[in-house]
């Protein structure tokens, strides 16, 4: 594919039922559950989001992850970034899409992997349940992590920087002796056939935070907010809108092209460095009151946003030339690029012409 940048979309796999979700929220609960029910908080405040050409989608039919691939692929997307959740001892939820893409073969369009290796809780409706916990249980479990990731990695259409896999770490800090595991997994690694891996990390406003120190490749820096919403003190900015809500109303709203500065990595740093680019944020479908919102985000505004991102990688070899985007799909927080009611494909044509330059 001929483009200015690898752009790689970050694939939240949530639509579908799973016996976990069944028990926790109710039978049949997906993404889509919050997403349909989500009500408008103050004047203007753009909700619920309804989707448009791919509709409300079920990750089980291989016809809905065929539809994603090819519209991706029309406007220029290098591939997706698939959220893997292993929890220790072999635990996974939200497996089914990713294990059904592997199996078949298809749809033929590119991906890798991000571990997001955060225990599930219920901090997003304002309270503190253990759902699931992140564990690590030692050394025969990360070998079986490994051995399972081994099957992604060797598959041909698995994202590669000089031939090694790119791997996506969350919360690289949280695992016990990362830097040893890393090792191992590379060696393991070269021992079953690979030139290495490509190991990314997510820095969470954490600047200076060097991937290195976890024996990592690379970093990407998301600024805000983080997976449960919350934001930095010194990250507040004074044009709230507050004012348009109850004194006892927890909402915090920002205007989305102010907070563009931030949005991309300020400081320049001596490791490799990928932009990620935010098309939107309202996590309110899950949060409601507690939530964050940006208004006012427009395809105009997220296209120049892409613009700066891409001009970050513009003189890196062709393989390093990747912005990383949060997100396809995660429409319970506001940050989708898949086309809805409100502005249709626009978003993805802003892609394209930023990615593609068409």
């Amino acid at each position: 594919m001929d483009t200015r940048a690898r752009l790689i979309a970050f694939h939240l796999p949530q639509f579908h039922p799973t016996p976990e979700n069944d028990i926790w929220w109710g039978k049949g609960f997906t993404e889509w559950t919050n997403v349909a029910k989500a009500k408008p908080l103050f004047s203007g405040h753009q909700q619920p989001r309804v989707p448009a050409d791919l509709g409300f989608y079920d990750l089980r039919l291989p016809e809905a992850r065929h539809a994603q691939a090819e519209l991706a692929k029309e406007y220029g997307l290098e591939g997706f970034c698939y959220y893997h959740y292993w929890f220790g001892d072999g635990r996974r939820i939200l497996e089914r899409p990713v294990d059904e893409i592997l199996a078949s073969g298809e749809p033929d369009f590119p991906f890798c992997l991000c571990w997001a290796n955060h225990s599930w809780n219920t901090v997003w409706q304002g309270t503190n349940e253990m759902l699931m916990e992140q564990t690590y249980p030692g050394w025969d479990d990360h070998a079986a992590h490994f051995d399972w990731l081994l099957t992604a990695f060797k598959d041909p259409r698995y994202l590669t920087v000089d031939g090694k896999p790119i791997f996506v770490i969350y919360s690289p800090n949280d695992i016990p002796e990362v830097g040893k595991v890393i090792e191992f997994w590379r060696s393991r690694a070269v021992q079953a056939g690979l030139p290495g891996l490509y190991l990314i990390g997510v820095s969470h406003f954490s600047p200076n935070w060097d991937p290195r120190s976890c024996g990592l490749d690379a970093s990407t820096m998301q600024a805000l907010p983080n997976r449960d919403g919350h934001v930095p003190s010194r990250y507040r900015f004074s044009r709230l809108v507050k004012s348009l809500l109850g004194q006892k109303c927890e909402l915090t709203i920002w205007d989305y092209e102010e907070v563009l500065p931030i949005l991309l990595r300020h400081n320049k740093v001596d490791w490799d460095d990928y932009p990620l680019v935010l098309p939107n944020w309202d996590n309110t479908p899950r949060s409601g009151e507690r939530g964050l919102a940006f208004v006012n985000s427009t395809p105009e505004l997220f296209q120049r946003h892409l613009r700066e991102a891409v001009s970050r990688v513009a003189d890196r070899a062709p393989d390093q030339r990747i912005v990383f985007l949060k997100a396809w799909n995660e429409w319970a927080e506001g940050n989708y690029v898949e086309p809805d009611q409100q502005w249709g494909r626009a978003y993805l044509e802003a892609i394209q012409q930023e990615i593609k330059g068409t």
